[in-house]
This record gives structure tokens, C-alpha cells and sequence, in this order.
């Protein structure tokens, strides 16, 4: 590092130094005028958001923030890269995922994506896969000496792996110049099927790989676990105990610890918080870099993470949103010293992802790397206050859970007892109460919803493997209402609708109505806020004219509720509607309406009662 001598001047030097209590009562003024009142470390906690696994995010991050040391890139303990380069000399590996039965059109798609930027490419291999003995036929025209193949096997990872070197031997490439992962992942499988497969068949693998160089055997799959809600530290902890599984395994069948972890790679979801993502990853090899030196081979940790943009955050409402939080995950990953970065097309829930989503997915890399130059510099996230505080504390989350699960018999035995189905699942569903309040926005579906937009329809994908661990998305609960929604338009020709009574001018109703069209169509209903505004003399014409299901919301200020509810309520009333909601606080306008909507109500609960009462089937 290059020190510059002090010239003696300063930017600051006529200021004086800003304290923290001076920043934390320009806090207490602001919240002040709020209505909190509020001082003192109490004024930094209102500011401050809760995460999962106890963790909490503070709104400013000083130099007195203490976290371990990092060291260096490319040495132990590994939290600013696995290498002393970083991704600088050549960028992140882009590989894309390839999905699909048939060998010819896996093919096709390979070369395209060889030719338009990929760099290494993901192939489905067995039951949802192409089979093992069509992966020739998947990788002719391939250079294998030049692109690295990454297998997602499953169950026939035997098999796929013996197809692979043995495409490697047929076509002369040379040993030191195959660059794969076999893929094989028992507990992975097992997490994602229920069924239980041999370790000890991974590791005889993992031993017939010695004479290449750039194999690696295993991948830990930290995807099930992520899908299934696993928080931030739960998916490092559970790739720990699995990785520290494998190791076992290899030791016992003969690989020496050096070898044995090398033999591994990892795989992680990113999500688009990025900063959470960021931490995650530097959080994981600090964790590795721990198992690595408890086994006496500090050199031998740095661990190698492939990054996947995650499944859960995809939705199939308005899906080219998809590709906002793709790019948001793929800088994440990038920024958070990923070796490898797989972008899944923005339409990955809907079916066989076509060219154009394809060509997005790998493009995504492909601006972040050439235009924006985000791999230039090593690690930019080191030294940040924030990211290396939150880096600790997932750290330190992630171990504990690691221990619980050691302590249980380690990762098989914590699938088959339950432990690890029971807390993902607990951890989901207190995030499922966050979406469902819309606490945790989902952008096109649960805010800004499009009624009206194009439906997009994909050839259908292989069936993922099932029978372990559920699959969960943000969207679901959302999902479902949709999906009620869309049935009563094909069975009657209308969407079910609802009445949107604004009173006053524009400025005292816009707000609400607003909302309360924002939240009614996430459940697939209907607005109709024609007229523009109502009074107690035209809301039952209104209404009528409106063809609402028996339903109608008044929005509009708290002073004109006070005037004109109860009137306005009655009309409503008389003109057929049956429920007649308030959007606003509960307990205004107490009298006049039988339901409230509001900001942090139960929204997924409101429009399943909503869909309900208009008589829309489930």
C-alpha cells in the first residue's frame, strides 16, 4: 500500500470534527417533528431495520465499528477473495444454466451461449437433465479445453461424471487443461428429494479425479436450502455442515485434508440486497477459511463459490422486473468476490427460458464486466464500516447455527430428524407474515401490480426433483390470488371488481385511493375509481355504474371522513354494496364502514377474504 506524505493540507482542516451525539440529536430533531420523541441511542434504534437470524442493521457505521481483521486478498483467513488477483485479470466465470431434456437443442444453446459471452456452462444432467449418455451429443463443438463444464447430476452423478472424463479422454484434453465440477452433492439430493444417497460413492469419485488437475468432485449446494426460506446464516450454516460431511468422507477414502478440499465447490443463492449478498459471500469463506485452518490447512481454504441468482426472488407476475433484480443480485455477487456468476433468465419460472431471456441473462455479466468495469478493483466492498460489521455478524450467526447442526450428528442426520425442515421452515414463515403485510415489497406483484399485462408463455421446463425439502417464492401467496383472479375472467369474462369512493378534491383523496388500488389489484380485483370523486348525492349511482361485486372503499382525508362517511356509507349501502371498506387508519369512521385497509394490514388475508365474499373460487 502507498502512503502520501502529509502536505499539510486538508479538506476539513477549518471544520471541527463532527461526534456521533451531534449527528444522533440532529436525529432526535428530525424524529421529533414526526411525533417521536425519541433521544439518544433510542433516536439511532427507530432508524435502524431488523433483518433474519437477529441481526440488525444501524443507520450510520463509523470507524469505531470493530470487526477481525480481514487481511489480504488471496490468503487466509480468504474474506477479500480466494485469490490474490481477485476477479481483476479476466472477470467472474459467466456461466449459464442450460436446462432441458433433449441433447440437440442443449446444443444449440450452448454454442450460442459460447459464442455470445458465456464462459462456462451449467448442464442439467439425469432425471430433469439431459441423460448422461446424450451429454456428447450436448457438448459437440464444444473446446473443452477452453470452456469449463459445471454438472448439476443429481442422483446419476456416477455416471454423469464417467461420461464427462470420458469426453475429456476422447478428445485429447489434456489433463491440466479440463476445468469442470462433476457435481455430485448426496446431501444436496437428499435435502431435495428425501432421498439418501452414499457418500462414500462421492468420495471413490473424488479419488478417480486425482490425475485432473482442475476436476472438482463435490458441490456443496447451498440452493435447497435457500428455497425452501432458509435466512442468509441458515444457508452458510447448513453449507458448513454439508462441506465438513464431505470432507469427512474424502478423508476416510483416502484423500489427504489438502485434497480433499479441493475437491469442493460451493454454491450460493444472491439475492437483490445486495449489501446482505455482498456480506454473505465474504462471510462464507471467513467460515471456510475457519474449517480449513481447525483442520490444520489454513492454505487449503479458500473456498470456491459459485453465485446464482435466486429462484425465490423470482416472480411470474410481470416477470421483466426479473431482470432488475437479476442485475441488482449479479453486481452483488460480482462485488462480494463470487468466482463464478450464473444469471438466470428473467422468465425461469415460467418455463424454458427463450433466446431473448437467454441472451438478457448473459448480457447482464456481460455489461457489469466490459462496460462498467466492476471486477477492476479487488474486493471494492473492503474497508466499507458497514459491509465489514454486517460480514461479521452473519459470520458469527452462520457459525452458531453450524454448531447446532454439528451437534445434532451433523448435516444427514439433521436432514432425516427434522431440525433442518423445522427451523427453514419457521424462518419462512415469519417472513411470509413480512410479504404478506407487504412489509417486504415485491415490486409487480404485491406493489404496482398490472392487471392488464400480456401474459408470458414458455415451453414447459423439465419438473424440478421433489419429495425433500419444499421450493418457496416471495410471489406464491400473491400467486394463488392472481391465479383466482384469472379463472373468474375465463369463466365469466370479467375480472372481480370493486368500487373506489373518493371524496373531496384530488389532493385530499389521491394518497388512498392510490393504495387501495395498488393493494386490491395484487389480489387480482378490479379497481373502478370513475368518477373521479363522490359525494353522498351521486356514490349510489356511482357504484351501480361501476358493477363492483358488492364491495366499495372510501379514501380519502381523515377530516372529510369525518364529514361525509357515514352519508357516503349509507348510499353505498342502499345501492347493494355489502362490505364497505375505509382505507385509512382503524377506528376512524367507526360508524360508517365494516373493514379498514392500511398500510401494514394483513393484505394477502384481506383480498382472500375480498375474493371470498365475491363468490371467486379457490
Amino acid at each position: 500500500m502507498t502512503v502520501l506524505p502529509d502536505d499539510g493540507l486538508s479538506l476539513a482542516a477549518e471544520f471541527p470534527d463532527a461526534t456521533h451525539e451531534q449527528w444522533q440529536r440532529l436525529v432526535e430533531g428530525v424524529l421529533r417533528k414526526s411525533g417521536k420523541e425519541v433521544s439518544g441511542e433510542a433516536a439511532e434504534d427507530a432508524l435502524s431495520t431488523k433483518l433474519e437470524d437477529g441481526l440488525t442493521t444501524r443507520p450510520l457505521y463509523t470507524a469505531p465499528e470493530t470487526a477481525p481483521d480481514t487481511g489480504f486478498p488471496g490468503f487466509a483467513p480468504f474474506v477479500r477473495g480466494g485469490r490474490a488477483e481477485g476477479n481483476a485479470a479476466s472477470g467472474w466465470d459467466v456461466r449459464q444454466r442450460i436446462a432441458g431434456t433433449d441433447p440437440v437443442r442443449v446444443n444449440e444453446a450452448a454454442l450460442a451461449d459460447l459464442e455470445n459471452g458465456t464462459t462456462s456452462l451449467w448442464l442439467a444432467v439425469g432425471d430433469n437433465g439431459i441423460p448422461a449418455e446424450g451429454l456428447a451429443r450436448a457438448l459437440e463443438g464444444v473446446y473443452l479445453d477452453l470452456a469449463p463444464v459445471s454438472l448439476e447430476p443429481g442422483a446419476q452423478f456416477n455416471d454423469a461424471a464417467r461420461a464427462l472424463l470420458a469426453l475429456y479422454t476422447e478428445r485429447a484434453v489434456a489433463p491440466e487443461a479440463a476445468h469442470a465440477s462433476l457435481g455430485a452433492d448426496p446431501l444436496g439430493h437428499e435435502a431435495r428429494t428425501g432421498e439418501a444417497l452414499d457418500l462414500a460413492e462421492a468420495a471413490a469419485l473424488a479419488r478417480e479425479t486425482a490425475a485432473w488437475p482442475h476436476v472438482r468432485a463435490l458441490t456443496v449446494d447451498a440452493l435447497p436450502y435457500h428455497e425452501a426460506g432458509g435466512s442468509t446464516a441458515e444457508e452458510l450454516g447448513l453449507s458448513l455442515a454439508t462441506g465438513v460431511a464431505y470432507l469427512r468422507a474424502l478423508t476416510e477414502a483416502g484423500l489427504t485434508t489438502e485434497a480433499a478440499f479441493g475437491q469442493l465447490e460451493f454454491r450460493y443463492a444472491a439475492t437483490a440486497d445486495q449489501f446482505l449478498t455482498i456480506a454473505k459471500l465474504r462471510a462464507a469463506r471467513r467460515l471456510w477459511a475457519r474449517i480449513a485452518e481447525a483442520c490444520g490447512t489454513p492454505a487449503a481454504g479458500a473456498q470456491r463459490q459459485h453465485a446464482v441468482t435466486s429462484p425465490v426472488m423470482m416472480t411470474r407476475r410481470d416477470p421483466w422486473v426479473n431482470m432488475l433484480r437479476t442485475t441488482v443480485a449479479c453486481m452483488a455477487a460480482g462485488v462480494g468476490g463470487a468466482d463464478a456468476v450464473s444469471v438466470l433468465p428473467f422468465d425461469q419460472e415460467l418455463g424454458l427460458p427463450d433466446a431473448f431471456a437467454r441472451r438478457v441473462a448473459r448480457n447482464t455479466s456481460t455489461i457489469l464486466l466490459e462496460e462498467s468495469h466492476l471486477a477492476r478493483v479487488i474486493d471494492p466492498a473492503g474497508g466499507s464500516y458497514y459491509v465489514e460489521q454486517l460480514t461479521d455478524e452473519i459470520a458469527h450467526a452462520a457459525w452458531e447455527f453450524f454448531q447446532t447442526v454439528e451437534k445434532a450428528g451433523g448435516q444427514a442426520a439433521a436432514l432425516r430428524s427434522g431440525l433442518v425442515a423445522d427451523r427453514l421452515a419457521a424462518t419462512w414463515a415469519e417472513r411470509s407474515k413480512k410479504l404478506a403485510k407487504r412489509r417486504e415489497p415485491i415490486t409487480g406483484v404485491s406493489e404496482f401490480p398490472l392487471l392488464s399485462e400480456k401474459p408470458v408463455v414458455r415451453e414447459p421446463a423439465p419438473a424440478p426433483l421433489t419429495g425433500g425439502l419444499p421450493r418457496v417464492r416471495r410471489d406464491e401467496a400473491y400467486e394463488a390470488l392472481r391465479a383466482r383472479s384469472d379463472a373468474h375472467l375465463a369463466a365469466t369474462g370479467a375480472r372481480p371488481t370493486i368500487f373506489l369512493a373518493a371524496l373531496g378534491p384530488a389532493a385530499a383523496h389521491t394518497g388512498r385511493a392510490t393504495f387501495a388500488s395498488n393493494l386490491f389489484q395484487a389480489g387480482g380485483v378490479t379497481p373502478v375509481h370513475d368518477p373521479v370523486s363522490v359525494t353522498p348525492q351521486t356514490a349510489a349511482a356511482a357504484y351501480t355504474a361501476s358493477g363492483a361485486d358488492g364491495m366499495a372503499v372510501l379514501c380519502s382525508s381523515d377530516a372529510l371522513y369525518e364529514e361525509q362517511a357515514e352519508a357516503v356509507a349509507a348510499a353505498l349501502r342502499a345501492a347493494g354494496a355489502t362490505t364497505v371498506f375505509l382505507a385509512g387508519k382503524p377506528g376512524t369512521a367507526a360508524a360508517a364502514v365494516d373493514e379498514y385497509v392500511f398500510a401494514g394490514c394483513d393484505a394477502v388475508a384481506v383480498l382472500s377474504s375480498v375474493l371470498d365474499r365475491m363468490g371467486v373460487p379457490s
